[in-house]
């Protein structure tokens, strides 16, 4: 059917076909892809008013809740995006983009608290400078999918402190820089560092995103966690979580950001000589982890991608 023909079949406005009558207004000249995904906006949200039959006052409150969110955005927080993540939204859209062969980590999201430029460190640097929270020896290998190391690896990771809180949320409190860091896989493909064990925090909830979850009785913490990007010449780059096996919230965070898969085994040491061997002091937390890669489907540089997401 021509767009003459949807805009003669469709000239006025009917409930049974409102959906249809707003979609053939659109130009025969129209960018296909935009067509293609406003034209299902279109019929999806007209679908759900249809469902939900709001009142004129429920419809005002929805667009004061969108206005709200929108005056809520800064240089620093953009409130949209942390509504798309409380409604599982920025994962899908993640896993719909980042589908890998079995037995490569998978991807999450990369979160609002992602800085690049981090210090780069050697092997068995630690990155707590500010001295808080249970030390944590972090090691592991970088290996492609059939289980082969990768040399050369860039391992970058960033925490909040044991306060939860990244540096970035507390200027002038915490040193810059603090628990950031990357570091390069060995020849053998192995890596580790020196940290602390990550704890549980809340998203920003202060704004119109925050009061939503309390109305609908969802809390907004986050499973306890450690971020993580690993890049290597001919291979996907992965944007992934470490989270602890002990947290409460594991089964309920409030992006979705858990998979199964990603949950590691965190060992408590109390061997002090062993502590001391890696310039640590008993009790210490350990956790080995291997990040698995998959080759590269695309010829856009590993990390091209990245730095627009960071520069958008």
């Amino acid at each position: 059917m021509t767009t003459g023909d949807r805009k003669a079949k469709y000239p006025y406005f009917e409930e049974d076909t409102s959906a249809e009558v707003v979609n053939a207004r659109m130009g025969a000249d129209a960018d296909p892809r935009l067509k293609q995904v406003m034209s299902i906006i279109v019929k999806h949200l007209h679908a759900a008013v249809k469902e939900i039959e709001p009142t004129h006052e429920e419809w005002l409150a929805a667009i004061k809740f969108l206005t709200d969110t929108g005056h809520m955005c800064n240089q620093w927080r953009q409130e949209f995006i942390l509504l798309s993540d409380v409604l599982g939204v920025s994962m899908l859209v993640d896993s719909i983009n980042n589908r890998r062969p079995s037995g490569a980590t998978p991807n999450t999201i990369l979160g609002p608290f992602y800085v690049s430029g981090s210090p780069r460190y050697e092997n068995g640097a630690n990155i707590c400078l500010d001295g808080k929270g249970e030390p944590m020896l972090a090691s592991g290998k970088v290996v492609d999918i059939d289980g082969k190391p990768v040399q050369g690896a860039q391992i970058e990771v960033w925490q909040t402190n044991n306060e939860g809180f990244y540096d970035v949320q507390q200027k002038g409190v915490q040193p810059d820089w603090n628990l950031r860091g990357m570091f390069t896989s060995a020849h053998d493909g192995s890596y580790w560092f020196r940290s602390v064990k990550p704890r549980h925090y809340p998203i920003p909830n202060d704004g119109p995103v925050g009061k939503l979850l309390g109305q609908i009785g969802r809390h907004p913490n986050r499973a306890a966690h450690m971020h993580s990007i690993v890049t290597a010449p001919g291979y996907e780059p992965v944007i992934t979580h470490i989270f602890t096996p002990d947290c409460q919230y594991l089964s309920e965070d409030a992006v979705f950001g858990v998979k199964h898969d990603l949950i590691a085994d965190f060992e408590k040491v109390e061997d002090q000589a062993k502590a001391q061997k890696f310039g640590l002091k008993a009790p210490y937390w350990s956790v080995n982890w291997d990040f698995t890669l998959a080759p590269r489907k695309s010829q856009e540089g590993s990390t091209d991608w990245i730095n627009r997401m960071v520069a958008n």
